[in-house]
């Protein structure tokens, strides 16, 4: 259920208060998405700055959810810096794009000093505090810092902040002022540069950030912020805003990724990866960081994580895309995949998927869903729930599509490797109707299997099971109880290859070794010699392994 904002007394900055501004911030980027969208023109004319925003802010207000919903005995509260921390560390993991990377950084800054002991300062000094640290690091974080961006919005809001603040001021005087900043701020930058002047609008990211700032007050306040984001400014958004990217140049790709790395390699990571690109944002801290680049070998970029330590997460975008749906036009026909492990993510987006990271017993909102349709920005869009758990998700978010005139198909996938065999039939050339039914029936001639370790004693199909054993289901009923994985796999396989078999897929969840893999396509192979076998990685939240039979 969302959180209903509570109005806080004009001097109080808690938890709860906290909680109140995640929820109106929010609510303002979603209300202001589009328009920022249409007015995205630096540093790459993409169009998505909004939405960048939106998802970034919806990750931090579902941290920040999670750290309430922890507290159940109501003996305590959640307390403000574990509150701030939570939404911070939300931004960082879910941020996309430079401005919600930005974004996350902005509140890691808040985070700072709002997450320590905040003996002996009163409210609005700890708030003007905050927001000063707050820019401070996000200019840390750039590495090349360009004024007329929403780092000058912010450095405008910290200075009218610490005004307030010296001139006695609540908590709420300081957050009026650092809005009331943000929007002077946000207004000169078209003077500040140049590629804004041209297109006559104001700085999409900056004008994210005093929606956000608009919300902190409302939240210390209780009033409603009188003008939104540009479309109570009157900031000009002329149909041809956004340049194309011909004319803009620049690398082709995107780069991000979170990275589980020590605080010495990442400084040796901005190094090399500012030798290989522009846009570059590094953010986070205490051994988590998500890292932001425009280069034009992606895969050098990931490399240079590799080096650094454990990337993850990797999303890569070629600007060409991104800029031709900046420019309204549309693919015929795309494919959007749910999926749980950060491998398969890569995967199916190698094989020209849009996907959505779905984490363990956590179906993705059917928001998140219909956005990434939107973003695969196609006529038509085949959708892969991969779950039964999220096929109710999928159908309500194809509904929404629908609703928008875009032709969806759901294909009832149960499980990633239906998904895959969908995948491996596609044909963007075949009519609609004859590409969707190819693929619903590659993904009904796989048969698929799941190891799993239960949890807790419980009753089975295959019968009652202890808390460790491994349970090997087929077609989503427990099939086999074993000891160890191995065993257990080799009995999975047993029965779903009786019914004959051509090819054989395994997914390996992050903890499973090669070793196991190189068993398995070996008692396959002994077994089934005309059966062939192919291997991946899952990733982290995969399954420890899938199985799927064509």
């Amino acid at each position: 259920m969302a959180h209903e904002p509570q109005p806080q007394p004009p001097d109080e900055l808690d938890a709860e208060a906290v909680r109140t501004w995640s929820s109106l911030a929010l609510a303002a980027l979603g209300r202001a998405r589009e328009d920022i969208d249409a007015i995205n023109v630096y540093p790459v004319a993409d169009a998505d700055t909004g939405t960048n925003l939106y998802l970034t802010a919806e990750s931090a207000d579902r941290a920040l959810e999670g750290a309430f919903a922890t507290v159940t005995d109501g003996t305590a509260g959640t307390s403000l810096p574990e509150a701030v921390r939570a939404f911070a560390h939300g931004a960082l993991v879910g941020a996309r794009g430079n401005s919600g990377t930005i974004l996350a950084q902005l509140l890691r800054g808040v985070a700072d000093v709002l997450g320590d002991e905040p003996a002996g300062r009163g409210p609005a000094r700890l708030l003007a505090q905050a927001l000063a640290r707050a820019a401070e690091e996000a200019y840390q974080a750039v590495a090349h810092p360009v004024e007329g961006t929403m780092l000058t919005v912010a450095a405008a809001a910290a200075r009218a902040a610490e005004i307030a603040e010296a001139a006695a001021g609540t908590a709420a005087d300081v957050a009026a002022a650092a809005y009331d900043g943000a929007r002077a701020a946000l207004a000169e930058t078209p003077g500040q540069l140049p590629v804004l002047g041209r297109a006559g609008v104001v700085d999409a990211g900056g004008c994210g950030l005093v929606a956000v700032l608009g919300a902190l007050w409302q939240a210390l306040s209780g009033q409603e912020p009188a003008v939104e984001p540009v479309r109570g400014r009157a900031v000009p958004v002329p149909q041809s805003a956004a340049p194309c990217a011909e004319d803009q140049g620049g690398p082709a790709y995107e780069v991000i990724y979170l990275l589980e790395a020590p605080e010495a390699q990442v400084s040796e990571l901005r190094t090399r990866l500012d030798g290989l690109g522009d846009s570059l944002v590094v953010v986070g801290g205490d051994g988590l960081w998500n890292v932001h680049v425009h280069v034009d070998d992606p895969g050098a970029a990931v490399e240079a994580g590799v080096v650094a330590g454990r990337p993850y997460r990797i999303r890569i975008t070629h600007f060409g895309d991104e800029r031709r749906r900046a420019r309204g036009e549309r693919t015929q026909r795309a494919v959007v995949a749910v999926v749980q492990g950060e491998g398969l993510a890569v995967l199916c987006e190698e094989a020209g998927a849009t996907t959505v990271l779905a984490r363990p017993a956590e179906a993705p909102a059917v928001a998140e869903l219909a956005d990434a349709v939107r973003r695969a920005h196609a006529r038509e869009v085949v959708l892969l729930p991969n779950g039964t758990e999220h096929r109710a998700v999928a159908a309500a978010a194809a509904g929404r599509a629908r609703a928008e005139g875009i032709r969806v198909a759901v294909i009832p996938t149960r499980s990633e490797v239906q998904g895959l065999a969908a995948l491996a039939v596609h044909d963007a050339d075949a009519s609609f109707d004859e590409d969707v039914v190819a693929m619903t029936a590659a993904a009904g001639a796989t048969r698929y299997g799941e190891l799993a370790v239960a949890e807790r004693q419980s009753f089975t199909s295959a019968g009652i099971c202890q808390a460790g054993d491994v349970l090997g289901l087929i077609d989503g009923d427990v099939a086999v109880i074993g000891a160890d994985l191995a065993r257990t796999a080799e009995s999975v396989l047993d029965r779903m290859l009786g019914s004959g078999g051509e090819l054989v897929t395994l997914v390996l969840g992050p903890e499973v070794p090669d070793a196991l893999a190189a068993r398995l396509e070996a008692y396959v192979q002994h077994g089934h010699l005309a059966v062939d076998t192919v291997t991946y990685r899952g990733g982290r939240w995969s399954a420890p392994l899938l199985i799927g039979v064509e």
